[in-house]
């Protein structure tokens, strides 16, 4: 039983390190407009950033600890989704529908981490 729930967090990490190249794409194709270098840079921070904040909730020293690294990583997949919308509205990439599966991968993802922060909790208490 032990190996499925250690397959189930590979699968998620596996998860997030392709969203994390699926952002790169995306900060690669907009526009080097002075607009389009800072968005490309900060959705490029924040969409990176996610899995590497769960790998290291993978190695947390406590419950506590674990807790405090997801809730880094559904933060920085917030401000992700913030910068999707914006490009999205900006029509940075266009059509601003090639988005439209990240979008929804990233309101999932959010979904899955911040279930996670949940039971976590539960099981803290």
């Amino acid at each position: 039983m032990m190996k499925d729930k250690e397959i189930k967090k590979f699968d998620l990490l596996d998860r997030l390190i392709e969203y994390a190249v699926r952002v790169i794409k995306v900060s690669e194709k907009l526009p080097a407009t002075t607009t389009g270098k800072h968005v490309s840079l900060q959705i490029l921070i924040s969409g990176t950033s996610v899995a590497a904040n769960y790998g290291e909730a993978q190695s947390a020293e406590s419950k506590a600890d674990f807790i405090h690294k997801l809730k880094i990583a559904l933060k920085e997949l917030r401000e992700t989704e913030v910068w999707l919308k914006i490009i999205i509205r900006a029509e940075l990439i266009k059509p601003s529908t090639k988005l439209s599966t990240l979008l929804q991968e990233t309101d999932e993802l959010i979904s899955i981490i911040f279930k996670s922060i949940d039971t976590a909790k539960k099981k803290n208490e």
